[in-house]
């Protein structure tokens, strides 16, 4: 059936790569798309040897673009996370790196038309129900990827892809605190559990006997530290209106500790079984988020930025996101800067 391949753009979105498909290009079914995806990524397999995932939840990831069924946006966007080892795709959550390829990708494939100098792509996230702006440089009305912008764990510079969000508070649970609690105890250990943009259980790294400041690879060998972060998981998801996730790929869990390079706060986050090599975005906003709750494990740890500008530390450096606050010092917005680069433009082969 696909033996003419499908078209695919494989692309860097901020610290992480997926590959871009438009709507009409995969099945309608979620169940038959499901499965061609598994198969283009090579999952389930570590490796991902018979695909082109590579073999990390960072790098196997699906964005799936149509024109907007919404008046106030202009592109439809549906993340997909493909497991590296299980054969499942989830769309629990949605992805705020590869949310930075999205702009690109739809003036690439004629979604969006480009004008001269940048263009401002509205973007409805399916997952969420909520709308981004993307501003995509486009100098002679077409999409640069070469700019002066860096973001940790990218090598060299880039063109900046700014984001902008409003109204994400609440995008999964229904509110930015689901239980109306800014600490809720859990297995005897203090937690912040708060979503905005992205559901995040907030903890200290001190309470599980480690600094925050390990490497990836020494958190997940430390498999009596996974065990209780598990299962914290699993007792909270309910907590935050999500339900059973023992097959979900949310709550985010974040070990948070002082900032050590100057940043707002250091971060360790679990997505959930796996240590992110540095972390998403919109966890970032919410981790942001969480350090101006007075009474949550976060606040006495975070050095307060001014202007709003909080660079959230993590394994390989720190993401840079801004705060939209009030008067009263409430949260309206939020914001980040990254970066997207085009990998190569072309049809993948799926096995069946």
């Amino acid at each position: 059936m696909y033996e003419a391949g499908i078209p695919c753009l494989w692309m860097r979105g901020g610290t992480s790569k997926g590959a871009y498909f438009l709507a009409e290009d995969l099945p309608a079914d979620p169940s038959e798309r499901d499965r061609l995806l598994l198969s283009i990524m090579g999952s389930p397999d570590p490796r991902q040897i018979d695909g082109i995932g590579g073999a990390d939840p960072l790098t196997s990831k699906v964005a799936i673009l149509s024109k907007s069924s919404r008046a106030d946006a202009d592109v439809d966007y549906l993340f997909l996370q493909v497991f590296v080892d299980r054969a499942l795709v989830s769309d629990a959550q949605g992805c705020g790196n590869i949310l930075a390829g999205v702009g690109p990708a739809a003036i690439e494939r004629g979604l969006v038309t480009a004008r001269d100098g940048e263009t401002e792509v509205r973007i409805n996230m399916v997952n969420t129900g909520e709308v981004a702006v993307a501003r995509v440089a486009t100098p002679d009305g077409r999409v640069t990827y070469r700019g002066e912008t860096e973001i940790a764990g990218v090598p060299g510079k880039h063109a900046a892809v700014p984001l902008l969000f409003a109204n994400i508070a609440g995008s999964m649970c229904g509110a930015l605190l689901p239980t109306g609690n800014a600490v809720d105890v859990i297995d005897g250990i203090e937690a912040t559990l708060i979503d905005n943009g992205m559901p995040c259980v907030i903890l200290r790294a001190s309470d599980f006997e480690v600094s925050g400041n390990e490497t990836r690879d020494d958190l997940e060998a430390n498999a009596d530290l996974k065990a209780r972060v598990e299962a914290i998981r699993l007792r909270a998801a309910p907590m935050m209106n999500l339900g059973d996730v023992s097959e979900a790929s949310v709550p985010k869990m974040v070990l948070v500790s002082a900032p050590t390079a100057g940043g707002a706060i250091s971060t360790r986050s679990f997505i959930p079984h796996r240590v992110h090599a540095s972390i998403g975005v919109f966890a970032a906003i919410t981790v942001a988020t969480a350090t101006r709750l007075k009474a949550g494990p976060a606040a006495a740890l975070a050095s307060q930025p001014e202007g709003g500008v909080y660079h959230i530390e993590h394994p390989t450096g720190s993401m840079e996101v801004f705060l939209d606050l009030d008067g009263e010092g409430n949260v309206k917005g939020a914001g980040s800067i990254r970066t997207a680069r085009k990998l190569y433009d072309g049809r993948v082969f799926p096995a069946e």
